[in-house]
């Protein structure tokens, strides 16, 4: 039996003008996980920072695992006000120069906590293993994409995010 599209796109962006903040709203709840592929720059580079539901309180934490080539290590930090998306494998100023893959684990679960797995590389800079964790209960129905962890910053001209739902097995 011949399996079924694993991804199914439900929105993409790409930018024609700059932009401080790329979201995407109205997230359909009939997937198991939601899957974000960045392939993005910045005004200045720096780190890719998300905010589900526009939760702007401190309830997201994350463990870093990252390699530079010359260099490894790990980092965390908990009660921030954003989920990471990279560090040593940030988004720069050159498009193309960097890819990050956010996995949201049963976003549209209404009784545990929301969990996301992030790898992301930069061709100059380094890659990152990450796991965030979102203390909320709600269903993850509107994602925010910007820089740092003031989420500020610039996205330029050709950043393309694209989302995708992963249906149940």
């Amino acid at each position: 039996m011949a399996a079924g599209s694993t991804y199914t796109p439900i929105a993409t962006t790409t930018l024609t003008a700059t932009a401080g903040i790329i979201t995407f709203s109205s997230i359909p709840s009939i997937y198991t996980d939601l899957i974000l592929i960045v392939q993005g720059k910045f005004d200045v580079a720096g780190d890719l920072r998300y905010r589900l539901n526009n939760d702007t309180s401190t309830n997201y934490s994350f463990t870093i695992l990252y390699g530079t080539g010359s260099s490894n290590g790990s980092a965390r930090s908990s009660s921030v006000s954003s989920g990471i998306g990279d560090s040593y494998g940030n988004i720069d100023t050159t498009l193309g120069n960097s890819v990050q893959i956010l996995q949201f684990l049963n976003y549209s679960n209404t009784t545990t906590y929301k969990t996301s797995l992030v790898r992301s590389n930069n061709a100059s800079g380094g890659v990152d293993a990450l796991v965030n964790l979102w203390r909320s209960t709600s269903a993850i129905n509107q994602i925010d994409l910007a820089k740092n962890s003031s989420m500020s910053g610039t996205w330029q001209i050709g950043s393309t995010v694209t989302l995708y739902g992963i249906a149940a097995a």
